[in-house]
């Protein structure tokens, strides 16, 4: 099915063109303005509009700007005339899908509108995949910025695959949390997550408790201990801060990447293993394998597949959206009313370095829910976006502020351009043109 609104208070030529599309396989409701066309669009509606753009009453370009406030996808093709081709060209920097100037062939609007379908259904698609896919396995990775919708591209690409994973980062930019989805959009998402933080174990005991032991292996093995990697068959095993493992040991978990296999301490029997390996590491395992302080049999084993995690001064966006599911978290767990986050808030944010990355912010959002303040931030402007160390000048720092004001009312509003615009207290057009000026893409935000 290929539906087609066509709007043109032209009858004759309204009445051809619906005859040319519907016997080229089109469904073509027809109207000679634009009132009653948008009583029967609704977000996801599947097809395209065709709209003139001189009518009585309500023109084409107020047609498509009511359009792109029910769904800001919904491809509007314009019919011009040869006068208005100045107008069309800027209703497509506006969001116009394409134009068409009268007179037409018949060939070069069926082009235009079996691209205009075929985008419409793409678009489509990937809503749906997304809808079930938050819903199938919940939303954990908060954020709209494109590092952080690359990640959960990639993650959904090679959760299924069952390879094992490196996830490297900074500090505080959500490994775990990363090991998690993988987990969750795998195979494997019924069986056991066995998270181990390599660090946080003494050296002496950490073979004993990812390999496990038999009685009387050691002095105190008062009784068979089965180790983490045992614990995760059937499932998945995250090895955080993987680069604190004792050298001796890398041998032993080099052996069970390969084979699937191990021994516990003290017994000579082989036990198979179904686990799918995922390691962190906040600092790069291939400098220290180069410098002999880390196996490189060990490292290339592990990454097979590497997720690197953006740290959150290169996500700067998606702030203000992680801040209020902090709040709302922090809100709920110590049962406190939630304090109002201001624009003023927000700018403090901005700009702070955050070189704790998400755990700090998190812990910045608990401090301003207790305490309805943020504590001691350390204020640094963002870097200029050449990658220069430079501070940012005025007007760049004006720009850079209301982009990201921009992008989190329309996250609250959950991309409804309406109640956006209307929240900034600014004209419908005046928001379009910044949407523009900074590309962004409101779709995102939905």
């Amino acid at each position: 099915m290929k539906p087609v609104i066509l709007v043109d208070d032209d009858d004759d030529l309204r009445r051809a063109v619906k005859q040319t599309l519907e016997l080229e396989g089109f469904e073509v409701n027809g109207f000679n303005s634009g009132k009653p066309a948008l009583h029967t669009l609704k977000r996801d509606w599947q097809g395209v509009v065709v709209t003139d753009i001189r009518m009585p009453g309500m023109d084409g370009l107020a047609l498509m700007a009511k359009i792109k406030d029910i769904d800001a996808d919904i491809p509007v093709v314009l019919i011009t005339g040869h006068g208005d081709v100045s107008t069309a060209v800027k209703a497509i920097q506006d969001g116009a899908y394409d134009f068409i100037e009268k007179p037409f062939r018949n060939a070069a609007l069926l082009e235009v509108l079996n691209r205009a379908v075929e985008k419409r259904g793409l678009v489509l698609e990937n809503r749906r995949l997304r809808s079930e896919l938050a819903a199938q396995h919940g939303e954990s990775l908060i954020g709209h910025s494109n590092p952080i919708l690359r990640l959960k591209e990639k993650i959904a690409s090679i959760a299924p695959a069952q390879v094992d994973v490196l996830i490297t980062g900074e500090t505080g930019t959500g490994k775990e949390l990363v090991a998690r989805a993988v987990h969750q959009q795998s195979p494997r998402r019924s069986g056991p997550f066995v998270a181990v933080n390599c660090a946080a174990i003494p050296e002496t005991m950490v073979e004993s408790e990812l390999f496990g032991f038999e009685a009387g292996s050691f002095t105190g093995a008062h009784k068979r201990r089965v180790g983490r990697f045992e614990s995760a068959d059937g499932g998945t095993i995250f090895l955080d801060e993987i680069e604190s493992i004792p050298p001796p040991l890398a041998a032993k978990i080099l052996r069970v990447l390969q084979e699937r296999s191990l021994e516990r301490l003290g017994s000579n029997s082989t036990i198979s293993l179904d686990i799918r390996i995922v390691a962190a590491s906040k600092v790069d395992l291939k400098e220290l394998s180069e410098r002999g302080e880390f196996r490189e049999d060990l490292y290339y084993r592990l990454n097979v597949v590497e997720l690197c995690l953006p740290p959150l001064r290169e996500r700067q966006e998606d702030i203000p959206l992680l801040f209020e599911h902090f709040v709302q978290g922090a809100v709920n767990r110590f049962e406190r009313s939630a304090p109002e986050i201001t624009h003023e808030i927000i700018e403090q944010l901005l700009v702070h370095s955050w070189p704790g990355n998400v755990r700090e912010l998190k812990n910045a959002a608990e401090r301003f829910v207790l305490g309805n303040e943020l504590g001691d931030l350390d204020l640094l402007p963002p870097e200029a976006e050449d990658g220069g160390s430079g501070e940012l000048n005025l007007p760049q720092r004006v720009e850079h502020f209301e982009k990201l004001l921009i992008e989190h009312a329309l996250a609250r509003h959950q991309g409804n351009v309406q109640k956006t615009y209307r929240a900034l207290g600014i004209p419908r057009k005046t928001f379009y043109d910044k949407l523009g000026k900074y590309a962004i893409n409101q779709d995102k935000f939905r």
